[in-house]
């Protein structure tokens, strides 16, 4: 049996437009456009979800402040946006720094109260009521101006009843102030800011007594109700009063550490302070010293002495008036003392004379009277005592049960003896300052401790409702997106349309064959040829082969529809040869 060559067809004229032919000459380019193409649109992709971060210039600005600092950031050509119903101005995160000093070299923004600069335009022939309403207005801004430089204030505003003076010190009243806080959004005013708020105006207000202030948040609570007289304790005290407990509590602790362990000893200190202010003054008189000891102050002496004359005496009248008469007494010679006859001397006489002579003489008086004044026992003590005394102190000491090794060398936790707790109570006594008369007391209590290195097993957080899983989730869903429309692009558009135009042409289907002579019918299978199969080198020659009559037809057909283009190139090969 003979089979005969499949005839090949000759393939029919290229319909493809240039550009593609291109393609199809180089099909590495197609590849090259589609990747940039790709990263191209992740790039845009990327910068379109990210976007400049906007961050708050100025939020609560009133609407003529508003419109001057959207004027301001239009000619400076800023871009912003609006947040929270307008309620805040919005412009990019590195921006606002600058924008800022800007807007505030512009005066920006104005606010709505005013300082002393209303002072400033004061016009000629101003009456004394309007000069007293502009001094209050300002003085007003400027205490809302400092107010608003607190950290959590946004804004304030402050309204001062400043009565006229009186020559009457009765009709005398005294000033008052009320202050409205606006805080900002999620923060809140501690006792100690709101404190300093008041004394702020009280010291700017003359004669304003700090409990006529009154403090309000936007929200209308009393936040000055906790300066009030009736707590009695202000935040400084209560600082105090934990800095003393704090301080026993270190003091303590740092006794029995070395003694127990860091971690086997716990205590606590509850302190009854006395912030009361006691000025006390005594002045005691004390019994007179022994004689002769006492200081002597001063001394006085008077003595008189009266000798001779009888004095006046009778009954009053002419006769006893009269001066008395001539005295006569006789004249008598007595011996010496010493001689034969003579009478001794009297003891105790002051003379002694050989003449005697007897005068009668009148009686004598004399008076002597002595002051002495001396000085007296007195004491004065003044003593003041100023506030922060300790009054009673109750400490409470907590401490570990104490490791021991039995005999088998396996440590377990034992209670202490009386003898170790009578030795911690004694060392807590003397670093707490232990006063009897005080009526301090201190309790020392054996007891084992939980476990510390035991972790506590929190509530176990589904997998979806993790905060970190969630973002983790959120990253990975806008790759795999990036990713599928990768794919999509790939596989539903550039793959089908390069397989489309860079597929070879197929292949001719092989004529069919005639009826032989040996009579087989026409459309039977062929008969099994002699010569073995083409191999694959044959296959890819004749492809190649027909390729290359497909490019020469093409080049054929171009010459036919364009000569000039063909001369053209044949011109521009025949001068590059010639170069």
């Amino acid at each position: 049996m003979s089979a005969t060559a499949p005839a090949i067809a000759a393939p029919a004229a290229s319909s493809l437009p240039p550009m593609l032919e291109r393609l199809r000459a180089q099909p590495k380019l197609p590849i090259v456009i589609g990747a940039a193409v790709l990263v191209t649109a992740v790039a845009a992709f990327t910068l379109m979800n990210r976007g400049p971060d906007y961050k708050v210039l100025y939020t609560n600005v009133s609407d003529r402040d508003g419109g001057a600092i959207i004027a301001s950031l239009q000619q400076m050509n800023v871009p912003y946006k609006f947040a929270e119903g307008g309620g805040a101005i919005l412009i990019a995160g590195d921006k606002v720094p600058e924008v800022r000093l800007k807007l505030a070299a512009q005066g920006l923004p104005k606010a709505g109260g005013v300082g002393f600069e209303l002072m400033d335009n004061q016009k000629f022939g101003t009456s004394q009521f309007a000069e007293q309403v502009n001094y209050q207005r300002a003085l007003e801004g400027e205490l809302a101006r400092s107010i608003e430089s607190v950290g959590t204030v946004e804004s304030a505003r402050v309204h001062l009843a400043l009565p006229k003076p009186s020559l009457f010190v009765r009709e005398q009243k005294k000033p008052s102030a009320s202050v409205v806080l606006t805080l900002q959004r999620g923060r809140s005013i501690d006792e100690g800011q709101v404190s300093a708020i008041v004394h702020m105006i009280s010291s700017s207000v003359p004669e304003l007594d700090p409990k006529s202030v009154t403090v309000v948040d936007q929200r209308g609570n009393l936040l000055s109700a906790a300066n009030s007289s009736a707590r009695g304790l202000d935040v400084s005290q209560l600082k105090y009063v934990q800095e003393i407990e704090q301080g026993y509590i270190r003091r303590i602790e740092a006794i029995l550490q070395p003694i127990v362990g860091a971690n086997n000893v716990r205590a606590q200190v509850a302190a009854d302070i006395d912030f009361s202010v006691m000025e006390h003054t005594d002045e005691k008189y004390k019994p007179n010293q022994e004689p002769g000891k006492a200081a002597m102050r001063s001394q006085q002496s008077s003595e008189s002495n009266q000798q001779g004359g009888t004095p006046p005496g009778g009954v009053p009248g002419a006769l006893s008036n009269q001066p008395p008469g001539t005295p006569s007494a006789p004249i008598t010679t007595a011996p010496r003392p010493g001689t034969p006859g003579a009478p001794a001397a009297a003891p105790g006489s002051a003379n002694a004379a050989s003449t005697t002579t007897s005068v009668a003489t009148g009686p004598s008086n004399t008076r002597k009277d002595v002051t002495t004044n001396y000085e007296l026992d007195r004491s004065i003590r003044h003593v003041q005592q100023g506030a922060g005394g300790i009054k009673r102190l109750s400490v409470a000491v907590v401490v570990n049960y104490k490791d021991a090794t039995d005999g088998a060398g396996k440590s377990s936790p034992r209670a202490l003896t009386p003898v170790e707790i009578e030795q911690i109570r004694n060392l807590a006594r003397e670093a707490m300052g232990f006063s009897q008369d005080r009526g301090d007391s201190l309790n020392v209590v054996n007891s084992a401790f939980a476990d510390d290195n035991k972790e506590p097993t929190a509530a176990a957080v589904p997998f979806w409702r993790d905060r970190d899983n969630l973002d983790l989730g959120k990253t990975l869903g806008q790759y795999l997106l990036l990713a599928f429309l990768a794919l999509f692009a790939w596989f539903a558009v550039l793959r089908p349309l390069l397989r489309k135009h860079l597929a070879p042409p197929p292949a001719p289907a092989p004529a069919m064959v005639e009826p032989g002579a040996d009579g087989e019918a026409a459309g039977d299978p062929p008969a099994e040829s002699d010569e073995p199969a083409i191999s694959a080198e044959e296959a890819l020659r004749q492809r190649e082969a027909l390729r290359q009559k497909v490019d020469l037809d093409y080049a054929h057909q171009l010459a036919e529809q364009d000569p000039k283009l063909v001369a053209t190139l044949i011109q521009h090969w025949m001068n590059t040869h010639d170069q």
